[in-house]
């Protein structure tokens, strides 16, 4: 029995019918009662926890000699789409008569995997020479289905104890121009190779160096292909003694490996980061001391007048110190901004010393995504605090409706993007469409913890709440601010406080883009924590000079334009993104298309919120500095 007429038999069992497309595989995925759908929330804790183990050293399975070795099927589709992926058993290969399915963590369901047993027998350290697996007999309808996934250039993946084995489905020859070659042929024969250290597996790879594809050309329309799979597994004895003693990502080859370490281009944005925000500090306490000393100087020969005399004949920042801390509009928007944004800080943070903790390796599926999940919802409480505490602190009354729009500001976008994105997977009876019973464990995760710990954190913050701490009175009118250049406007400081950051990652970031768009995990986390502590530092220098800026041309709007000039860099990062799907990715195709730009833009939305709520406290931070040590006595 074939899987396309399982999968197919499972689907109208459920009622539902398969639906055509590119490589005729476009079929809902095959629903399966494994256990990770059962999964309660305090599961979480314990993925969590386990995210830390070495599979080199306890995470494996010991063997003895003889022992059976499972090797599960797991998923299929475009090389050059790494999230688009379909179940191994849509195509039209030997698979059970009953498929059993393996019980995947949350993180392995979220990046798509969906193991399920196979027909290959393997046993620990035992050769077998050219096997027989399945007798086939296909039909023309599906040989021309492997037909369009060989020109696709569709590989599968195996894992056989953890450790990923993949190769393509078949063999694709075109040459000549007149006459023109078009040769399609099916790989119908594996050699396993695996590795072994005593009891334990230590590498794994599958070879078709010395087999010929069959062809799949010139079948008439009403006529079988019988088709003979066969494999061969091969053992070997390794002085490696752990997985992670391999090189990273050695997977014999079949992605090429292009994150190397970059010292040089580290270094380079480093000493330029350095400069430039040596430069900024350099000139601004320049410029700032010699304010200070005119201004205070001003205030002593004019100490005998009255304060309301205190701004005659002058200008610049020292002008306006009676609307400076004029609270903005919107503070409500404003504050959920800068609760959300420290929560992601927070969780970028926690990722990032997670990760360097060693908590992540190359060997363990999705761990990753599920430590940001629980991460997310628990750092929700800094978004309620940080939003409700600084709204309370700057008049605002309505405080069960600033928790309501902080604890929606990301995850309502979130939810319509996840929507779009999932729908078009489901539509296209990809991996990547969670199950429903995922779905509504994630649900149950954010209704249960998160939203919960952001009502707490906001009852904390609101109870906490100190008055707006101001050291200059404000008026009750505001002031008249001068007409002002064009290279002060809104636009400039945001096309310029956002392209310094972005410069200085944009080296890295194109090392990030090529792993979670690619086919490699990130393992860099050192130099991605230097990157990180250099964007936020960059992002702080400029804030604080472009606010200097605004001050000096007595424009005192500067609370909303604080965090549009740094935050406008998740703008840049989604330009770039644009960019490299056009230049730098050979990606294609709706599915594929969809979830790179759906998760882009909200890519670019985080950094817009993080990098805004640092510019904003920075200048804040900057802006009580100055008038503190301005005399206006």
């Amino acid at each position: 029995m074939f899987c396309g007429a399982a999968a197919a038999a499972a689907i109208r069992h459920r009622g539902g019918q398969p639906r055509g497309g590119s490589a005729a595989l476009r079929m809902t995925v095959l629903g399966h009662p494994g256990s990770w759908s059962c999964r309660w929330l305090p599961l979480l804790l314990l993925l969590l926890l386990g995210t830390g183990r070495d599979p080199g050293v306890e995470g494996v399975t010991h063997y003895k000699a003889g022992d059976p070795v499972i090797l599960y099927v797991n998923k299929v589709g475009p090389y050059h789409n790494p999230q688009e992926t379909y179940h191994y058993y849509q195509l039209p290969v030997c698979c059970p008569e009953k498929i059993r399915h393996k019980s995947l963590s949350l993180g392995e369901v979220l990046d798509g995997d969906r193991m399920a047993e196979s027909l290959y027998e393997i046993r620990f350290r035992e050769n077998v020479e050219k096997r027989i697996l399945c007798h086939m007999q296909l039909s023309s309808a599906q040989v021309e289905q492997l037909r369009q996934a060989i020109e696709e250039l569709y590989y599968f993946e195996f894992v056989v104890d953890d450790l990923p084995i993949r190769g393509f489905v078949g063999y694709m020859e075109e040459s000549g121009f007149l006459p023109h070659s078009h040769k399609i042929g099916l790989w119908t024969h594996l050699d396993f190779h695996l590795e072994f250290h005593g009891d334990r597996i230590i590498f794994a790879n599958v070879s078709v160096r010395d087999v010929k594809p069959h062809s799949l050309d010139g079948l008439r329309p009403d006529e079988f292909l019988g088709l003979t799979h066969t494999y061969s597994v091969r053992w070997s004895e390794t002085s490696v003694e752990h997985r992670s003693d391999r090189r990273r990502g050695d997977d014999g080859g079949f992605f090429p490996r292009t994150l190397e370490i970059h010292w040089l281009s580290i270094i380079n944005s480093m000493v330029l980061v350095f400069l430039l925000v040596g430069f900024v500090a350099v000139i601004l306490m320049r410029v700032l001391r010699n304010d200070l000393a005119r201004y205070n100087l001003d205030e002593e020969t004019t100490s005998g007048g009255s304060g309301d005399d205190f701004d005659q004949g002058d200008n610049g920042w020292k002008i306006i110190h009676t609307d400076v801390f004029r609270f903005p509009p919107y503070r409500g928007l404003l504050c959920a901004v800068l609760g959300v944004g420290a929560q992601f800080l927070a969780l970028g943070t926690g990722i990032i010393v997670m990760a360097l903790l060693g908590m992540f390796n190359v060997h363990r599926h999705g761990a990753i995504n599920s430590a940001a999940i629980l991460l997310y919802a628990l750092t929700c409480c800094i978004s309620g605090y940080v939003s409700s505490h600084f709204y309370r602190q700057i008049g605002g009354e309505r405080w069960v409706w600033n928790i309501i729009l902080t604890t929606s500001l990301f995850s309502v976008p979130f939810f319509l993007t996840w929507s779009v994105v999932n729908s078009v997977h489901w539509a296209n009876g990809s991996t990547q469409a969670l199950p429903a019973t995922t779905i509504l464990l994630l649900l149950t995760v954010w209704l249960l913890v998160g939203f919960p710990l952001t009502v707490i954190g906001g009852i904390f913050g609101k109870n906490n709440a100190s008055p707006f701490d101001a050291p200059c009175r404000t008026k009750n009118i505001a002031r008249e601010i001068p007409p002002q250049p064009w290279y002060k406007s809104t636009l400039i400081h945001m096309t310029v406080g956002g392209f310094l950051p972005f410069s200085a990652i944009s080296v890295e970031l194109y090392y990030i883009f090529a792993t979670v768009w690619g086919r490699e995990q990130y393992t860099l986390y050192g130099i991605l924590f230097f990157v990180f502590a250099i964007l936020l530092s960059v992002g702080a220098c400029i804030s604080i000079a472009l606010t200097y800026f605004q001050l000096s041309g007595e424009d005192y709007r500067w609370w909303w334009r604080s965090v549009l000039s740094v935050g406008s860099t998740g703008l840049f990062i989604f330009f770039y993104s644009v960019f490299y799907y056009a230049r730098r990715s050979n990606m294609s195709g709706v599915v594929q298309t969809v979830e790179f730009f759906g998760y882009s833009l909200l890519t670019g939305y985080v950094f817009f919120l993080m990098l805004g709520t640092i510019s904003f406290f920075s200048s804040l931070k900057f802006i009580r500095y100055i008038y503190v040590n301005l005399k206006m006595d």
